[in-house]
């Protein structure tokens, strides 16, 4: 597949994680492993098995792709290695170490700083400046006030959007708040970044356009895992994995 470059102007360089250099080591550690997952959700009257037992290993600086039916437990696997949720059996290590049955609380300091969310639906804060919203999961790490700005400023030079600095999420286009959301997930330097049908609500250009930068930033060090219905989107990827009734049916390198 031939895809073309977007014609809007270019973003800059994503910052690397520190202490990573571009290439080096990449594919060797284990950013993601997965040992015999299960999530079970219970009412009184029915049980409803979302994953069967999930085997599977996402290397470091690995772009991956989840691919399945609606219903196949995409999000699901998502919200499970976003540490959103812990499987109901099976073991889950992050980067060497084992986080699958942490308490509410040590998931969220886990998360902290480790973890970079990209939502279909962007999840900004409506309340907030382009610039506050980028700036806000660096106030929760308790990053100084000067170095807070000097990254926020960065990263948004890098991602094309200095201009709307002071703007409010619904004075954006739909493209330049996936941006936003993108500078809010990555400045915080995470190891992983977990992106839920990121051009799902986008048309065909501003599409292209995030998962340009997707891809960048995964050039740059960083693991991303996507979940997506799009075979283009998917494209972009250096794997693939599909899911059916709660299984990983498939692998596929890309």
């Amino acid at each position: 597949m031939t895809l073309q470059p977007p014609t809007t102007r270019q973003p800059s360089p994503l910052p690397s994680r520190e202490g990573l250099g571009v290439g080096l080591g990449r594919g060797s550690a284990t950013m993601i492993k997965l040992e015999n997952i299960k999530k079970v959700f219970r009412t009184d009257v029915v049980e409803t098995t979302a994953l069967g037992g999930i085997n599977m290993e996402v290397k470091d600086g690995e772009f991956v792709a989840v691919m399945g039916p609606s219903g196949c437990g995409k999000s699901t696997l998502l919200n499970i290695l976003g540490l959103l949720d812990n499987p109901t059996e099976g073991r889950y290590w992050l980067d060497g170490v084992e986080v699958g049955s942490l308490k509410e609380r040590q998931r969220t300091l886990t998360r902290r700083g480790q973890i970079g969310f990209v939502f279909q639906s962007f999840n900004l804060i409506d309340e907030l400046t382009v610039e506050q919203n980028i700036e806000l999961p660096l106030k929760y790490l308790g990053v100084p006030a000067a170095e807070r700005k000097e990254r926020v400023e960065e990263i948004m030079r890098r991602m094309a959007i200095s201009h709307r600095a002071g703007h409010y999420p619904q004075q954006l286009s739909g493209g330049q708040q996936q941006r936003v959301a993108i500078a809010r997930a990555v400045v915080v330097k995470p190891k992983l970044v977990l992106a839920d049908e990121p051009t799902g609500n986008l048309d065909t250009k501003n599409g292209r356009e995030v998962m340009d930068l997707l891809t960048q930033l995964n050039a740059e060090g960083t693991t991303v895992v996507m979940v997506t219905h799009s075979q283009r989107d998917a494209a972009y990827a250096t794997r693939t994995i599909n899911l059916l009734d709660g299984m990983v049916v498939e692998h596929t390198l890309l």
